[in-house]
């Protein structure tokens, strides 16, 4: 029986391998040409620690100068002997140049486009062959056709979907937003990736999700994945103007199919008639942050990243995690888990 192992490099770069129970993620890697640093294979030197962030494996022989009992019980194996019993996320200490791989690289066509409002277009992608492998919440690098540069999208659809979807902001004259305006369904298109620290982790505590903008997208694609949860998820969702309140319905449906999901929308144009206005951080409950029990989900501005911060601080709250990603209109700029 095989099973598949997300190997996520220091440098955000995700590479998917297949691994059969019997072989270890070590040899499974080099198999396809994925050199995970190691000095030795059999469990002495410790140059193949990695965390594992999701999933269950035989831990395998080894010395503890190699691996402590306290590593062990934090989390982290040997590449050279883990054997996987389930999927895996593993989290490696090396970049993705230094292991000789690269981004993948995905051919495919528009398949849908859609106009949500005047800010903000929907389109999804078919690839060529299976769906793409990511984690949810990591991004693509998409090469806008005819210009030679690329713009980054955090996928907005789960892992597995047939065509992997996006949300764009429309900023008038932008690269993205102008060949949006005259693409059609069909319209050939690649990319690179999947990028990125910021993805789901398992859910262990209350969640607490905050999108700024298009920053949902990624959100999204979390909640998408997310097939049933002991700890109740509350989302935040924070725009400028009325019209760039998108798939609301999506998260009706969400809230629906998910009892420990709630969310609330907040616009924060002081003309709007929305009965909340202002910024996602006047509209956090106490129970939302749980004392510091909570797993922070954050994409949005750079600005609004710094203001939850500062939030936090003046709230004498450190949540047990914060992962964030940061944008501007044209694209992901910085990530952090």
């Amino acid at each position: 029986m095989g099973h598949t192992v997300a190997l996520n490099f220091e440098d955000g770069v995700t590479r998917f391998i297949d691994c059969a129970e019997s072989e270890s993620v070590a040899d499974a890697s080099y198999r396809v040409g994925i050199n995970i640093p190691l000095d030795c294979r059999d469990g002495a030197c410790g140059t193949c620690k990695a965390f594992v962030e999701r999933g269950t494996y035989h831990a395998g022989d080894y010395i503890e100068d190699a691996l402590t009992d306290e590593e062990a019980a934090e989390g982290y194996g040997l590449a050279c002997q883990m054997r996987p019993k389930s999927d895996l996320v593993l989290r490696v200490a090396a970049s993705s140049d230094a292991c000789k791989t690269r981004p993948a690289t995905h051919a495919g066509a528009i398949a849908t486009l859609t106009r949500l409002s005047d800010t903000t277009t929907a389109f999804t992608v078919r690839t060529e062959g299976k769906p793409v492998a990511f984690l949810p919440g990591q991004y693509v690098n998409i090469e806008v056709p005819g210009s030679g540069q690329r713009r980054s999208y955090s996928f907005s659809t789960a892992p597995g979907a047939a065509e992997a979807g996006f949300l764009v902001r429309n900023i008038p004259g932008g690269l993205m937003t102008t060949f949006l305006d005259g693409a059609q369904p069909g319209t050939a298109i690649t990319f690179t990736g999947p990028v990125g620290g910021f993805y789901l982790r398992e859910i262990k505590r209350p969640v607490l999700m905050l999108a700024g903008g298009t920053g949902l997208a990624p959100l999204l694609s979390m909640l998408d994945h997310t097939a049933s949860s002991a700890h109740p998820v509350h989302l935040v969702y924070g725009v400028t103007h009325d019209a760039d309140l998108v798939e609301v319905d999506r998260l009706d449906a969400t809230a629906a199919r998910l009892p420990a999901f709630t969310y609330s929308t907040v616009v924060a144009d002081e003309g709007s008639a929305h009965p909340r206005k202002g910024y996602v951080t006047a509209h956090l409950d106490a129970a939302h942050l749980n004392g510091g029990n909570v797993d922070v989900y954050l994409c949005g501005p750079p600005g609004m990243v710094e203001a939850v911060r500062a939030h936090f601080s003046a709230q004498g709250i450190t949540p047990a995690s914060f992962h964030f990603e940061k944008f501007n209109p044209s694209g992901v700029v910085a990530g952090s888990a």
